[in-house]
């Protein structure tokens, strides 16, 4: 068979219902991993729903438990035809974040996959069950047009804690190196850049959660008798968040602005357009970096936002003088921003600034690291490539996404080359109710997984 035969039975298993059938058996089973008593829901989704998906075509399949200590499991599938031929890595994560049932339009039941005209609605749909099925489906599709052989080796690894920051993975990558030695990273998450263009996106932004705190007194004072006598922590805490940027939000902190938006980079992002869409918020396109236009900021550079403050009681106020404040923020930050340095330059800062009473704690570690992936990469390139031979049009090449991935374990720890096809949309409401992806989306990705992993097999770039 040829590789638009296998391009053709990839429309089919769309077309005629297969491919759905079993989508909605992955999303009937409630992975919620910040719900604490979903621990076996976790270990079902990987033994009894994927490794006889897996082991069915040929995959040796292995559950691991999490390295610390955590319910939340990992599989292990390897399917090795010769030593000559490279080595793709797979990845993917079969949790998904709470399903918020009773907040569905319809009533749905989040796990339970609905189809209305183009959308397949279901909790996992779009984040990410529907994302690694696809790529699994298509690594089958190719093997049946082969009679039976990828022509290359592949591994696919699913954990089941990416939305609680996926704790032990960074533990498992570096544990079993050897097991998940590979020549390259190609997996899918996250959204294209417009539903209608394919997507390839190299690496991912950083995050670093904290909170910004003035504690200056026990309980509150009334405003009438103290007023003018006691520091307000909630103006002396606007006054330190003011200071962080300009009105416009423009970082101030000066090892807060990267020095990465290199010139291959810009002309990456000159390709891409941010789309508009009903379903969509509209751009504040006077928001943010003034040199730069919106691709660049959200892609090529850090933005600071604030997502959450507090001080009194908001929900009634009272004529009183709060004696604390608190402000939860996130840096979001990209390749050339020193991750171990973003809270100690802000600390330097705010005495700078004046502002020694605000207290800087770190709420979490640090989620995801960024990176990036040379854009001139071999495996970009067939990618790229690939995905034009398929559907007609050259993919939206982005050197990052603007959200964060657990992609430093592939790109650091494993030292892969990071090739990722997302196959959602940004309006698909992957952590609200309602979730859902594009059925003319997923069967386009479908063929796009398809191709990429027939031209793999036709002699893809060699082990470096």
């Amino acid at each position: 068979m040829s590789r638009q035969d296998a391009l053709d039975h990839a429309a089919q298993d769309i077309d005629t219902g297969p491919f759905l059938q079993d989508l909605a058996t992955l999303i009937a089973v409630p992975t919620e991993s910040q719900n604490p008593n979903r621990g076996d829901a976790l270990r079902h989704y990987l033994e009894v729903t994927l490794r006889p998906m897996l082991e069915g075509m040929g995959y040796s399949v292995t559950l691991h438990d999490n390295p610390l200590g955590l319910p939340f499991p990992l599989l292990l599938a390897e399917r090795h035809e010769a030593d000559s031929l490279p080595t793709v890595l797979t990845y993917g994560h079969g949790d998904v974040i709470l399903g918020q049932e009773g907040q569905w339009a319809e009533n749905r039941d989040p796990w339970r996959m609905e189809q209305v005209g183009d959308r397949v609605y279901g909790r996992g749909a779009a984040d990410n069950k529907g994302q690694h099925f696809t790529n699994i489906r298509a690594l089958g599709h190719v093997m049946a047009a082969r009679g039976g052989a990828l022509g290359f080796n592949s591994k696919i690894l699913i954990e089941t804690a990416e939305e609680a920051g996926s704790p032990g993975l960074a533990e498992f990558c570096k544990a079993q190196a050897k097991a998940l030695a590979a020549d390259v990273l190609i997996a899918s998450d996250g959204p294209r850049i417009d539903p209608g263009r394919p997507t390839v996106f190299l690496g991912t932004r950083g995050a670093l959660n904290f909170a910004l705190k003035v504690d200056l007194r026990a309980g509150a004072h009334h405003s009438g008798n103290w007023g003018g006598l006691l520091a307000n922590p909630a103006v002396m805490l606007a006054q330190a968040l003011a200071s962080i940027t300009d009105a416009r939000g423009a970082i101030r902190i000066p090892e807060w602005r990267p020095d990465s938006l290199t010139p291959d980079v810009r002309a990456a992002l000159a390709d891409i357009t941010l789309p508009t869409h009903p379903d969509l918020p509209q751009i504040n396109r006077d928001w943010g970096e003034p040199e730069l236009t919106p691709e660049e900021r959200v892609f090529g550079w850090n933005s600071f936002e604030v997502l959450a403050l507090h001080a009194g009681t908001p929900e009634r106020p009272v004529n009183a003088i709060p004696g604390s404040a608190v402000a939860h923020c996130q840096l979001r930050y990209v390749v050339g921003t020193d991750a171990d340095d973003i809270l100690p330059a802000l600390r330097r800062h705010l005495d700078r600034a004046g502002f020694p009473q605000v207290q800087v704690d770190a709420t979490r570690e640090t989620l995801f690291h960024a990176t990036r992936a040379p854009l001139d990469s071999p495996w970009v390139r067939l990618a790229a490539a690939s995905i034009a031979a398929t559907t007609g049009q050259s993919p939206a090449l982005m050197p990052n996404l603007g959200g964060s991935l657990p992609n430093e374990c592939f790109a650091e720890t494993l030292a892969l080359p990071t090739v990722w096809v997302p196959h959602s949309y940004g309006g698909c409401s992957q952590h609200a109710p309602n979730e859902h992806a594009l059925l003319p989306l997923l069967r386009d990705s479908l063929q796009i997984m398809t191709g990429i992993f027939w031209d793999v097999g036709e002699g893809g770039p060699p082990a470096p």
